[in-house]
Order: structure tokens, then C-alpha cells, then sequence
């Protein structure tokens, strides 16, 4: 079966304003890429508490969760030991993330003519980015090679942890979905057909959208706009799901369309 995906973003930077999140917009496109939808989002600051109880529940959900933000070494980077408490389960340096560490930390004593010194006081703090949850898996970062993580909750959730940069997030997400959710892409299988509806309220609408969702396996959404630049007042209004469910119940939105003898316009298709 293919799990509900969920989003949580780490960070007082995004509450404050002082950074614009990307993440969310990215995670819709990546997974749309692959036939697939995110169907929720949180955002939480830096506070061990609430990120506790927001990773606690996502553990619980059984749905595929990505988390970014908070995996460093700093003092406001939390989400490590948060995931830890959610679980119930210490943390621990993790065998193959302190190779690729090392491994990343010799490249930059190369790169400057240094010779690596292990037991240098920064160097030792850095193996703190490979303290992890006992049981996480890595996941491999091709920016850095510093990794990231996967755990999974005693709900069946499946969590997995990655840095606030999207330089280096995006391509991390990317493999996961490539890799542990490859069977899970709808390549064509799935579909959304809309149409632009002039002159209707939606409190008419409503019986047909609930007709069609009770008729059909499919969502039913309504979009309404009141200044769009190009169709000014209107509704996209528009059935997603399986793409054979979708063509059958579209044809039946656009005959009850038809018989409140609404006023459409473009028709929009993606899948």
C-alpha cells in the first residue's frame, strides 16, 4: 500500500521570518513527479518539547514523513535527540556515519594542506552530526556526505531526517523516494482533471461535488477566487485520484455542471 507522506519543518528562523521556507513547495513537486501527494505539513521552532510530540505522533501515523531542519551540531539543533525521545531509545554514534564524517573531514584537511588530526576539538564535535537514534539507518547526502537518518516508529510511521538546506535535502529526499518508495510511484496512474466555472456559488455546487464522491473513489476539490488576474471571480472545481476512476467521475462533474447550466471555461489536466 502506499503511505499518506507528511512534511515537518524544523526552525524558529522560518517562524521569525528571517528565512522563507522552500522545502514545502519542492516536497509537492518531487512527489508529484512520481505520481505521488503530500498530504500534510507542520512547522515547528526550535523547541525540544513540541518537536518531541510533533515527531512522537508522526511515528504513530504510519505515514512516510519527511523532517528537515535541526540535524546539526549546534546548540539550537534539537531534532536528533527529539527523535531519540519519541522513540524511547538513547542515542548513539552511528558505525557508518562516523566513516563518512571522517571521510568528509580528511577531504577538508586536504583541501587546506593540513594533515587530519581525529583528536582535534572540532573534529570530534563534528562526529556529533552521526549521533543518532540506536536502530536509524543513514541516509547517503551527495553533497556533503554528511548523512542523514531513517527511523521507524512503533506505529508503523517511517520518519526521515535530513538537513534545513535544500542544496542538500532535496537530493537526500530524492533517493528516498527512489529507493524505499519506488514501488510506491503512480507513473500515469494517477490524475486530476479540472474546469475553470464561472457564475456558480459553491453552496449550489455542493450536492454535485457530494454525488460525485459518493459515486466515485475519488476527491472532489473546489477552488474558489475572487480577484485571479486572468478569470477574476470563479471556481477551478475538479476531481483527483486512480486516473480510469477520475475520467468517469470528470465526465459526471461536467454533466451536473451542465445541468445547473453553469458557465465554464479552460480545463485544466495533471497527472
Amino acid at each position: 500500500m502506499t503511505p499518506a507522506f507528511g512534511l515537518i519543518i524544523v526552525g524558529d528562523e522560518i517562524l521569525s521570518g528571517k528565512r522563507s521556507d522552500k522545502h514545502l513547495p519542492k516536497v509537492i513537486e518531487l512527489l508529484a513527479q512520481r505520481g505521488l501527494s503530500l498530504s500534510w505539513m507542520r512547522l515547528v521552532g526550535d523547541d525540544r518539547e513540541r518537536i518531541t510530540e510533533a515527531l512522537r505522533e508522526a511515528f504513530a501515523s504510519g505515514n512516510a514523513v519527511f523532517c528537515c531542519g535541526g540535524i546539526g551540531a549546534t546548540p539550537d539543533d534539537h531534532t536528533r535527540q527529539c527523535a531519540a525521545a519519541a522513540l524511547g531509545v538513547d542515542l548513539a554514534l552511528h558505525p557508518e556515519a562516523e566513516l563518512l564524517i571522517e571521510a568528509r573531514m580528511r577531504d577538508l584537511a586536504a583541501e587546506r594542506g593540513e594533515v587530519f588530526d581525529p583528536l582535534r576539538a572540532d573534529n570530534v564535535h563534528r562526529f556529533n552530526m552521526g549521533v543518532f537514534p540506536v536502530g536509524a539507518r543513514i541516509i547517503p547526502n551527495p553533497y556533503n556526505r554528511i548523512p542523514g537518518f531513517s527511523c521507524d516508529g512503533p506505529g508503523g510511521g517511517q520518519v526521515h531526517f535530513l538537513p534545513g538546506f535544500p542544496v542538500m535535502a532535496w537530493p537526500m529526499i530524492e533517493g528516498v523516494l527512489d529507493t524505499v518508495y519506488a514501488h510506491c510511484h503512480r507513473h500515469g496512474a494517477w490524475l486530476e482533471r479540472s474546469v475553470i466555472v464561472f457564475g456558480a456559488m459553491e453552496a449550489t455546487l455542493t450536492p454535485l461535488m457530494e454525488q460525485i464522491e459518493r459515486d466515485h473513489p475519488v476527491k472532489v476539490f473546489s477552488l474558489p477566487s475572487v480577484d485571479h488576474p486572468e478569470f477574476g471571480r470563479h471556481i477551478e472545481l475538479g476531481v483527483k485520484g486512480a486516473s480510469v476512476a477520475v475520467v468517469t467521475a470528470y465526465a459526471e462533474l461536467l454533466a451536473g455542471l451542465a445541468g445547473h447550466g453553469a458557465q465554464l471555461g479552460p480545463e485544466m489536466v495533471r497527472s
